[in-house]
């Protein structure tokens, strides 16, 4: 097979979505001596894969070293990554850079730009660039645009600024922006906002599990049980499977997957849960490590609740990686939730202890454990 341009932003377009960075890595390579980095396509492709595998720094290399023009896509490629890593900051100063060269950002970029003054606490800022949109570049604004400043109100804790600006956009709110808002009720514990909000939600897409786990969760931590069970009767009834959570790592260039939860015989998943015991158990002793049990479902004893979040994905996606990964290279999840603060907790703890660097992708965005800190600076 003669490999082409589509092909090859192909393969590395799966690389970025399975978060296989080693691979990706060998790729590069190949494709360095191969002659086939002139394209803007497959370097545009390969930034993304780095942004999306964790290696932000590296993202900004393939940008910097681009023997032809960057495009539009470049550009956009590039502040998502950052977007994403929680690099708020950089991203405004690559967006004003772009500009003093003469590309004009289109509507795709300024969700980028929303998105990361969403994951930044930069409310200000936002504000001013959705406005900047219409005003200084004639972008009428869209319904994800609309949805990142309700996700940026949400975010700053501004729960009822959030309902109102999306009570009263020009196009009504989805069901992808009530549900951002609810998941901002769920972190905030706002429950007489929360219940509204599923009740917008309750029309739009009735069936989703997501939206019942979410209002759930702010019944549970406010200890609300007859509630929680009243949600999970309704789930029942609706015949609604809770989605479950997974979580994927790369060892030696194979892609091992991890669901929360399931004890299976698998000799993997086994290492992993042994593994994890004694991760626990020393974090417990040496980084006082006290799990969080406020946000488990059920009205049960602390030890139960304890055995069900220890049991999170992520979790044992670490675990195995600690084990199997050479002292000194850094540890990189793929997860398909967001990310719960037990174990935001714990992976801090974990590189603090261990001496290790944690890169974790979740549903929405990067976080890199270092020292005991999170890139996120505990703003999610």
């Amino acid at each position: 097979m003669t490999l082409n341009e589509v092909s090859l932003t192909g393969v590395l377009s799966a690389c970025a979505q399975a978060g296989a960075f080693e691979f990706g890595k060998i790729l590069h390579g190949f494709l360095e001596r191969a002659g086939f980095l002139w394209m803007v396509s497959v370097n545009n492709a390969l930034l993304d894969t780095y942004a999306k595998c964790g290696d932000i720094a590296m993202a900004g290399l393939v940008f910097e070293r681009m023997p032809q023009k960057r495009t539009i896509v470049s550009w956009t490629s590039l502040l998502a990554g950052l977007a994403m890593h929680g690099h708020g900051d950089e991203a405004i100063q690559l967006f004003h850079e772009m500009a003093s060269t003469g590309v004009m950002p289109d509507g795709i970029i300024f969700i980028s730009l929303l998105y990361a003054c969403s994951h930044t606490g930069l409310v200000k800022e936002g504000c001013t660039y959705f406005d900047e949109m219409r005003n200084v570049y004639n972008i009428e604004p869209s319904i994800e645009h609309y949805g990142c400043m309700v996700d940026l109100y949400g975010r700053a804790g501004q729960l009822r600024k959030a309902y109102e600006f999306a009570c009263q956009m020009p196009i009504p709110a989805n069901a992808i922006i009530w549900r951002t808002l609810l998941g901002a009720c769920s972190f905030y514990g706002n429950i007489e906002l929360a219940e509204k909000v599923k009740l917008k939600l309750s029309e739009l897409d009735p069936y989703n599990s997501g939206d019942h786990i979410l209002l759930s969760n702010v019944y549970a931590v406010a200890e609300k049980w007859k509630d929680v069970a009243a949600v999970r009767r309704s789930m029942n009834d609706l015949k609604i499977q809770k989605t479950p959570g997974w979580s994927m790592i790369e060892v030696d260039k194979v892609m091992y997957t991890f669901l929360a939860g399931v004890k299976q015989d698998d000799k993997i998943v086994v290492e992993a849960y042994e593994k994890l015991k004694e991760i626990m158990l020393r974090l417990r002793l040496e980084g006082g490590y006290a799990p969080e049990v406020g946000k488990v479902l059920y009205d049960i004893e602390e030890e139960e609740k304890e055995d069900s979040i220890s049991s999170h994905s992520e979790k044992l996606a670490v675990a195995f990686g600690i084990g199997r990964l050479c002292k000194g290279k850094k540890i990189r999840v793929v997860k398909n939730l967001r990310i719960c603060r037990d174990c935001h907790v714990m992976m801090k703890l974990i590189s603090d202890v261990y001496n290790v660097e944690i890169v974790v992708r979740d549903r929405s965005r990067f976080h890199s454990f270092k020292d005991g800190f999170c890139s996120c600076r505990d703003y999610w």
